[in-house]
């Protein structure tokens, strides 16, 4: 009713209740931020556009986050957002909310997790992350890039593919790309198998009791380890039971993905640059 009548009201009760009301918007987007994913990477990574893919990418996270999903193995096109959201952005948003949890992200590279471990760790030393969550900061005599610990006891662990994992456990095991492109491109069973080997013998094994794996990449064949992982699920009723999402880069209907960012014809363009035979398996997920 005050709403209504706002332009009948003095002008200083006006700016009163501009201010009010402003205040309680910033309460309602803080909240959301620190339950929801999407509006966490909104407030953070103001330039960040949104596609209905990192919605439904938001939802898995989300419900890893409460504890409901603990195996999601995500399959998605090149440069669609996957690893600035799942490497970057996931890690600093569920350490906000639970400064004790204990996160291992590795990649194909050491360079390249490190890289990640580096973002995340300046994104909570920063306003933004402070204003969404205030509670957490890293701890003053542990800030390397790929190795860090923050208040509440949580841990920050980076690695490549192949490194050993000793001494380390982890609520959140993230995996991101564990092929490097160029391996990709021309495999050899024996790289395939090293990657299953060490993820079998390694990070896997690190898992602490309830703890969640997110694996998001790329797929390049039948026995990259998305496809072990599903085929060991297939076979055998005490396998880890994978939630898997995939997203083509050009959906069945023929329309892009994302075309917030990526149209069809530059995707088209991309596919024409691509080696013989390597459309279906890099980009179409076949």
């Amino acid at each position: 009713d005050i709403l209504s009548r706002l332009d009948q009201l003095p002008p200083e009760h006006q700016l009163r209740i501009a201010k009010a009301l402003n205040a309680l918007t910033k309460i309602n987007q803080k909240e959301a931020a620190q339950r929801q994913f999407l509006p966490f990477v909104k407030s953070v990574w103001p330039d960040f556009i949104e596609g209905r893919h990192h919605r439904i990418m938001a939802d898995a996270f989300e419900r890893v986050s409460r504890g409901e999903l603990k195996r999601l193995c995500i399959n998605i096109a090149p440069r669609h957002g996957k690893s600035e959201l799942t490497s970057y952005m996931l890690p600093a948003w569920l350490l906000g909310q639970d400064p004790s949890r204990k996160v291992i992200c590795a990649t194909h590279t050491t360079e390249f997790s490190q890289r990640f471990g580096r973002k995340v760790r300046n994104l909570i030393e920063s306003d933004d992350f402070k204003a969404v969550f205030p509670e957490t900061a890293l701890k003053a005599d542990s800030k390397a890039a790929g190795r860090w610990d923050v208040s509440g006891g949580g841990e920050y662990f980076a690695c490549g593919v192949g490194a050993a994992m000793t001494g380390r456990g982890a609520d959140l095991l993230i995996i991101d790309d564990p092929h490097s492109e160029s391996a990709g491109i021309n495999p050899t069973n024996e790289y395939f198998e090293s990657v299953y080997e060490w993820y079998s013998s390694g990070p896997r094994q690190r898992l602490q009791p309830g703890g969640a794996i997110i694996i998001v990449m790329t797929r390049w064949g039948k026995k990259d380890l998305t496809g072990r992982l599903l085929a060991a699920q297939g076979s055998d009723i005490m396998a880890d039971q994978w939630e898997v999402v995939e997203f083509p880069a050009i959906l069945p209907s023929g329309n892009a993905l994302w075309p917030e960012f990526w149209d069809k014809d530059a995707l088209l363009g991309i596919k024409a640059s691509l080696p013989a035979g390597k459309w279906a398996a890099q980009w179409q997920q076949e």
